[in-house]
């Protein structure tokens, strides 16, 4: 909904997420370094530019493109037409992971450390082909109904052979590929796809069948580069050895905010996204011929979308990319390993509680599982496997080990926990491997990598200096199936879930309300009524004077009595007939306390209230019981029963 208190909420939540970030860096650079950063100022101005931009995209996802995407997955369902859903599917992949900006710098990064082997947009053009593949697939295991986790198992045992026959300079570069072509844009609009087809098809559920393209679209690249580098190494010379310049683009930071230098940031957001709105107008108004509802707000939405995109980028760049380069650049100067591990779980952990593909994804999670995944805690499980994912996939870059002993154990651990975590949970676990690693994360993550393979002696920025994404995408499917068999144990249910358990309840409390043959007892602190054929109640009266009344009451209830009714009363004897009517109007005198209560306590009232008060020797009043039944609103304590 768009509107200023939407607005807000987002802005308190958007600066919520990154204060991890900030105090992470703080510590490092304050603690660790020992040095105050000269761009001081800069970065935290860029702080607030990156929290105002990521409220403002994300209300424009939900504004804009959470709509129209689960609009479109709606028509085309109801149109019955799989070849549109297939193309539209394809187009959207390829379309938006071609200009992707993540995808860009790696590929850039990796075709300047081949020696002239790798084309950057060669390979851009089949990691967008093989996205759009695995949307294609997605698709279509949505609309067939096929179990996930089927797809996922086949496509490691794919990944795993491709990386037994492809040079070892391409593995990591593959991995890393996977990670960083789900970008902030891509990601919502293939999720409110799956999802919309998933909540459409008749038999399908949005939990178990709508999620799920992420991680299609994250594993099939893996395949497709690795079959790529193949090609590659085999037929293609290496030309003049290119010496890596990561050290002298970490070492000298210059950035340039002028007027023209943030307008053509602005033209390249709105190139990335124009190709998604372009790809959306074609399908609803020339294959489907429909108009868009509420094309206003889409457009106020895509606008929105573009605008807090391009402030969030601009704001990492004054704001974290500056500093965390020079800091990566900085903690490989020292012998402690342990502070590049300790920086790099750190830097995991608060980079992706602000990822906003992961905040988008975690609400829509919650939605559509109608609260039994808190969307909070969603983004914890995610940022704790990211933050093991990069501490481990440092340690590996800094002692050397090959990275396809680690990544295979990681994939069989998945597989195994696969058996073992609730269903709803395992397609949302294997898409949160695809959405950790985009806007935020990959440039930091990448520039680690690279800074730790090229000043590390016997490593190589090519074969070590990649693989920290794979390692960032691999861990939250782990740890977010782990949240799933923790939240299974402790029965969390949904709110849809609780009101048909409440319902239940009721039906059953209001059926047996009607049996005459059954006590009905509210019991205090619990919220269901208690039926029972073999409860038999008393009623005990004591007639006494009224200042008598509270000596009787607390000897009642010291006995057990956990209630009373108090009458007034005026007793006298019939052989007082002729003063009837003075008797009658001379007010009450006495009076008739009436306690229900479960039979097997009357001997014990009775005999406390005579003792007390000594009604069987000098003291006035009167006390007998009666058995009672058709029991009906009695409130006791649970101890009672």
């Amino acid at each position: 909904m768009l509107s200023i208190s939407t607005f807000l909420q987002l802005l308190k939540e958007s600066f919520r997420d990154l204060l991890p970030i900030i105090l992470v860096i703080m510590f490092f650079q304050l603690a660790i370094i020992q040095s105050v950063p000269p761009n001081w100022l800069s970065t935290s101005i860029g702080l607030g530019i990156v929290g105002v931009g990521l409220a403002v995209f994300l209300l424009g996802l939900e504004v804009g493109i959470f709509p129209v995407g689960e609009g479109l997955a709606s028509e085309f369902s109801h149109k019955g037409s799989t070849f549109w859903i297939l193309i539209f599917g394809f187009m959207i992949g390829f379309g938006t992971t071609i200009a992707e900006p993540a995808l860009i710098v790696i590929a850039d990064k990796a075709a300047s450390i081949s020696a002239g082997r790798i084309d950057a947009t060669v390979l851009r053009t089949v990691v967008a082909f093989s996205v759009g593949f695995a949307i294609v697939l997605g698709v279509w295991r949505i609309i067939k109904g096929h179990p996930i986790h089927y797809y996922i198992i086949a496509g490691y045992i794919l990944v795993v052979s491709a990386t037994a026959f492809a040079p070892q300079e391409i593995v990591g570069l593959a991995y890393d590929l996977g990670g960083v072509t789900t970008s902030t844009v891509t990601v919502p609009l293939v999720a409110a796809l799956g999802i919309g087809l998933a909540s459409t098809i008749k038999g399908r559920n949005p939990v178990l069948d709508g999620f799920g393209l992420i991680a299609f679209a994250s594993l099939t690249p893996m395949i497709f580069v690795q079959f790529y580098g193949i090609v590659v190494y085999q037929f293609i010379d290496a030309s003049a050895t290119v010496v890596p310049a990561v050290i002298k683009e970490i070492e000298t930071v210059n950035l340039d905010f002028s007027a023209m230098t943030i307008l053509k940031g602005l033209l390249g957001v709105i190139t990335d996204v124009l190709p998604i709105l372009a790809i959306i107008l074609f399908f609803q108004y020339i294959i489907l011929k429909k108009p868009i509802e509420n094309l206003k707000n889409v457009m106020i939405g895509f606008g929105l979308v573009i605008l807090g995109l391009d402030a969030f980028i601009v704001g990492l760049e004054m704001g974290l990319f500056s500093v965390g380069e020079t800091m990566a650049f900085e903690l490989t100067r020292y012998d402690n390993n342990l502070i590049i591990y300790s920086f790099g779980f750190f830097i995991g952990f608060s980079t992706t509680m602000a990822e906003p593909a992961l905040t988008a994804i975690a609400r829509k999670a919650k939605e559509v599982s109608d609260g039994k995944i808190n969307d909070f805690v969603l983004r914890l499980f995610v940022a704790l496997g990211v933050a093991i994912g990069i501490a481990l996939g440092a340690y590996r870059i800094v002692t050397g080990g090959e990275i396809v002993y680690y990544i295979i154990s990681g994939y069989i651990f998945v597989i195994i926990l696969t058996f073992l975590a609730p269903k709803y949970i395992i397609p949302i676990a294997y898409d949160s491997g695809g959405v950790t690693t985009s806007t935020v994360t990959v440039p930091l993550v990448a520039a680690l990598g690279l800074g730790l393979a090229t000043n590390i002696d016997g490593r190589d920025p090519l074969i070590d200096g990649f693989g920290l994404i794979a390692f960032a995408s691999l861990f939250p499917m782990l740890t977010v199936m782990l949240y799933g068999i923790i939240t299974e144990k402790m029965g969390v249910k949904g709110e849809r879930e609780k009101e048909e358990i409440h319902m239940e309840e009721l039906r059953h409390a209001l059926e047996d309300v009607q049996n005459m043959e059954l006590s009905t007892i509210r019991v205090d602190g619990a919220d269901a009524l208690h039926h029972s054929p073999h409860m038999s109640f008393s009623a005990v009266h004591v007639i006494v004077p009224k200042d008598k009344q509270e000596e009787a009451i607390i000897a009642a209830r010291d006995a057990g009595a956990r209630g009373v009714t108090i009458m007034s009363a005026h007793g006298m004897g019939l052989e007082h007939m002729e003063n009837f009517y003075d008797r009658l109007h001379a007010g009450a005198t006495d009076a008739n306390l009436m306690f229900i209560t479960q039979t097997k306590n009357v001997d014990k009232i009775i005999r406390e209230i005579i003792t007390k008060l000594d009604i069987t020797g000098n003291g006035r009043g009167l006390t007998f019981a009666y058995p009672v039944s058709h029991i009906k609103g009695l409130r006791l304590k649970l101890t009672d029963l």
